[in-house]
């Protein structure tokens, strides 16, 4: 026997339904194959918490808690005791309580903590309890980089968040046994931010759902327009999805209906806040809200965009179209950290300009589309099934110490 595993998430990992969430759920899939999974985590609405039961079919025990924390109060508190704002965000005094019980109770040979933010939960760990991080992306990357690019309050808040949750995140990384980030790459820049090496710090690769996002499978058909669609999906109150569908539709869409008038853009995702909503009164835009199932609009598209100016780690859903065997044109950002060749698996685009030349060559020439749908839909079962991604976790979870001793924060 190898002990339990107490597995710590800022959202509910169930169903995998968002991004944040699809990593969390096969985390948590694979782990309840391994060992009994104790699973800590928040729910954002009534939705969420309705999924507590069927999460339950996965778990030893559970402590699912409504978020409810107001984000004023978060960041009044952050700013007063010096917390990240995202940190302070999360954060409830049960959940503490239940960490402490279930470490007290269980014998937990693992905590594996998902997102930055839940690494406060993590008290002073017994000798032989392995303490996994998973990251999964740079978040004070992000943050700094929001900075970076805006100006008055909103960048100050930004420029600050990045500065103090990298802090945190390098005394998190000290403390744990193993640190994991989405991809390579984002592992290598948070080594060379920590200073700790490869022993300390790996990649684990999200993958995708094959058997789901398989274009034979049996999922309700989207009635395609008379003219080309073009499809963006995704979580649409997420800041950088709404900048890369504003930037699409107000300058890129634009461009494309000078070619091809007859060319619509449909937005799906749940969600979207009003300036994606308003995208819907330009000509040729769609803004379709929630969907029952995505798989339908990316059988249905031409083309799948992936226009993210700011991203971080891999993106499910340029995973998800190219399973889906869609021709993919993505930003650099969104391609980075996928193993996939530009005008092999997919095309990548910098600008507008280039995006919308990139689509329109695609829809002058059906074959290299097919061909480009094709070749993604090879590439991801070659290397980015979930099976294939996960091998090591057993290994990383109750293998042998890295040397690193867990203290605490």
């Amino acid at each position: 026997m190898t002990g339990e595993i107490l597995f710590l998430c800022h959202r509910i990992p169930f169903p995998p339904d968002r991004g944040d969430k699809i990593r969390s759920y096969h985390l948590l899939e694979r782990m309840a194959q391994i060992a009994p999974v104790h699973v800590g985590c928040f729910a954002d609405d009534a939705r969420d918490m309705g999924f507590a039961p069927d999460m339950a079919k996965l778990t030893a025990s559970q402590c699912v808690l409504m978020r409810d924390r107001s984000r004023v109060i978060a960041g009044l508190k952050g700013l007063a005791t010096g917390q990240p704002l995202l940190v302070s965000l999360f954060d409830h005094p049960d959940l503490h309580r239940w960490v402490a019980q279930t470490l007290a109770e269980r014998p937990i040979a693992a905590v594996v903590t998902y997102s930055a933010q839940m690494a406060h939960f993590v008290p002073v760990l017994p000798e032989g309890v392995r303490f996994v991080m998973d990251f999964v992306d740079f978040d004070s990357a992000k943050y700094a980089a929001y900075g970076a690019q805006g100006s008055g309050p909103m960048a100050w808040i930004n420029r600050r968040e990045g500065r103090v949750l990298l802090d945190f995140e390098r005394k998190v990384a000290q403390r744990a046994n193993l640190c994991a980030f989405v991809s390579e790459a984002e592992a290598a820049l948070f080594r060379q931010a920590s200073g700790l090496g490869p022993d300390r710090i790996v990649g684990i690769d999200n993958g995708v759902a094959l058997d789901y996002f398989d274009p034979a499978a049996d999922f309700p058909p989207v009635e395609h327009p008379d003219g080309p669609l073009l499809v963006f999906t995704g979580q649409m109150d997420y800041r950088p999805n709404v900048e890369a569908v504003e930037s699409f539709a107000r300058e890129t869409l634009p461009v494309i209906r000078t070619r091809r008038p007859d060319a619509v853009f449909a937005i799906v995702g749940r969600h979207p806040v009003k300036p994606v909503r308003a995208l819907a009164e330009l000509p040729g835009v769609i803004v379709t809200g929630a969907v029952p199932d995505v798989r339908g609009w990316l059988a249905a598209a031409d083309v799948v965009v992936a226009p993210l100016r700011i991203a971080r780690g891999i993106q499910n859903k340029v995973l998800e179209a190219m399973a889906m065997a869609r021709p993919v044109v993505a930003s650099p950002q969104a391609a980075e950290g996928i193993d996939a060749r530009d005008g092999n698996h997919l095309l990548i685009a910098a600008d507008p300009a280039q995006e919308a030349e990139a689509v329109v060559a695609l829809l002058d020439d059906r074959d290299r589309a097919g061909r480009l749908g094709q070749a993604a839909r090879a590439r991801m079962e070659e290397r980015y099934r979930w099976s294939a991604t996960l091998a090591g976790l057993p290994a990383m979870l109750f293998g042998s110490p890295s040397g690193a001793e867990v203290r605490a924060a």
